[in-house]
């Protein structure tokens, strides 16, 4: 069953404050609200004030209310004016999060079939989905945090994509992409995403599997994959062992930029909007400070210390 969205828009003359930029989203990001208004409290209240912070989707117990087009910008990930929070997320909102309860619980749900609605409609697939904390750092969505459910709640979408809850003709295929960094191989891409070189080939035109190039991005088929664990060494992002922390001067080299690729790619490193994401090779406060985040969000202790431990939970993720 399709969840019907109510439309309650900012007029057009407030874009310049609410959504001044045209939008191709790239992913979608969840919010908990701050109080426990309903989706249409939430949506009038953004609409109607002068401050310019904004999102798309408000959701509660009962109904989702949009508040802005898809295809302008929201204000709502703290990451900069052309943070790619802020210029390419969808921005969903969960409401009544202040108190929890029941209404909570039910708004959570309906969020959680809505967003695999948006994600079904464009043929994405989970890795698409992000929380507020992964652009600024800052602790949102909050009930699910300080619950320790994001996974949780990740898998429950991911679950509403694959299974049977919206009937269609024609199920999309949950896609995941792949950007080819320098020294890729089409084959070492296929076996570090549990796939076929042939597959790859296929669902991205390439007639040569000898002519990738870096920069290129590569459509994945994650319906289709292999569910084989994926070996350390396969990855498209090693790691180095032993031991990485914030030292004068400061410890440098590739071991450190291998690093930081790696939380760049988990959406941890600081600066994704600079050069390079940021990779400068330099165990700095930001990296520590990201692998600081790593930790706090992955149940270890969060010293802003690389070690045996932080690798093989990044390792985890990367997979």
């Amino acid at each position: 069953m399709t969840i019907e969205v109510k439309k309650n828009l900012v007029s057009a003359d407030k874009y310049t404050l609410k959504c001044p930029n045209a939008m191709n989203a790239e992913y979608i990001t969840i919010h908990n609200t701050a109080n426990d208004a309903s989706a249409a409290n939430e949506i009038s209240y953004m609409i109607g004030n002068n401050s310019s912070t904004s999102f798309h989707f408000a959701v509660d117990d009962k109904e989702v209310i949009q508040g802005l087009p898809l295809d302008r910008n929201a204000w709502h990930t703290g990451d900069g004016t052309n943070g790619t929070g802020n210029r390419k997320s969808i921005g969903v909102e969960i409401c009544y999060s202040k108190s929890g309860g029941e209404k909570y619980r039910a708004a959570e749900a309906l969020a959680v079939k809505f967003v695999a609605q948006l994600l079904k409609e464009r043929g994405w697939g989970i890795d698409r989905v992000r929380k507020h904390q992964d652009w600024n750092g800052k602790y949102c969505p909050h009930r699910i945090l300080s619950e320790g459910r994001w996974d949780q709640v990740k898998a429950a979408i991911e679950k509403e994509v694959s299974g049977s809850s919206f009937s269609s003709k024609k199920t999309a295929a949950v896609t995941s992409s792949y950007q080819v960094k320098k020294g890729d191989t089409l084959s070492a891409i296929a076996k570090a995403s549990g796939v076929s070189v042939k597959q790859l080939q296929s669902w991205n035109n390439i007639s040569d599997p000898n002519k990738i190039k870096a920069g290129q991005v590569l459509k994945i088929n994650q319906t289709q994959a292999k569910s084989a664990p994926v070996s350390e060494s396969a990855t498209a992002y090693p790691l180095p062992s032993g031991v990485i922390k914030l030292t004068s001067p400061l410890t440098k080299g590739t071991k450190v930029i291998q690093v930081q690729r790696a939380l760049a790619a988990l959406y941890f490193y600081p600066d994704k909007g600079a050069k390079n994401n940021g990779v400068d090779g330099f165990y700095g406060a930001k990296t520590a400070n990201a692998v600081k985040r790593f930790q706090l969000m992955n149940g270890l202790t969060a010293d802003g210390i690389y070690g045996p431990k932080t690798k093989a939970r990044m390792m985890a993720k990367l997979v």
